[in-house]
């Protein structure tokens, strides 16, 4: 599923992030949300977030 819908990400899905020293490289770190950073609705580059272990990025892909 795609990550650049607000309406799309909910607290405790798995997910795939790209972090921002990462962003070059395009890696991706896998995770939990803890926290939903981005309050516009939706995001061209991916919905920011927290995920449980305190890494902040944007979505890639919901799992």
């Amino acid at each position: 599923m795609n990550g650049q819908n607000r309406s799309n990400v909910k607290i405790g899905a798995t997910v795939k992030i790209v972090l921002k020293a990462d962003q070059k490289t395009g890696k991706l770190t896998e995770g939990t949300v803890k926290k939903i950073l981005t309050n516009s609705p939706t995001h061209p580059h991916g919905i920011k977030v927290m995920l449980t272990d305190g890494q902040v990025g944007r979505i890639q892909e919901i799992l």
